[in-house]
């Protein structure tokens, strides 16, 4: 299984980004998806999270209204789109997949991570 992160970079606070996860060696389909982030000397915490079917989604308070989580099934890719950003965005970004169907909000409910993708906000 292979989860491989693009879209990351440096912006300016206010700016957008639009992360994209594409997965192979998985039926995408069965498996919702879930970005999280890192900043250095931090834990690895929950961003956002998508059931198998798009029908379900949801967000850390800290990105609510501001970010949004989408899959494209026929792409097997899963994108986050990152809107009004600020610096304490700043991270490295994974996207991962899991088997499971319900929380899906920590780290160990997920089965497959990708290598990440460094997000820059500067002031």
């Amino acid at each position: 299984v292979h989860l491989v992160e693009s879209g990351g970079g440096l912006v300016q606070a206010g700016g957008s980004l639009r992360l994209s996860c594409a997965a192979s060696g998985l039926t995408f389909g069965s498996y919702a998806m879930g970005w999280f982030r890192q900043a250095p000397g931090k834990e690895r915490d929950f961003v956002a999270r998508i059931t198998r079917n798009s029908g379900n989604t949801a967000y850390a308070d800290s990105v609510k209204g501001r970010f949004t989580i989408s899959r494209d099934n026929a792409k097997n890719t899963v994108y986050l789109q990152m809107n009004s950003l600020k610096p304490e965005d700043t991270a490295v970004y994974y996207c991962a997949a899991s088997s499971r169907s319900l929380n899906l909000l920590t780290t160990g409910e997920y089965n497959y991570w990708g290598q990440g993708t460094q997000v820059t906000v500067s002031s």
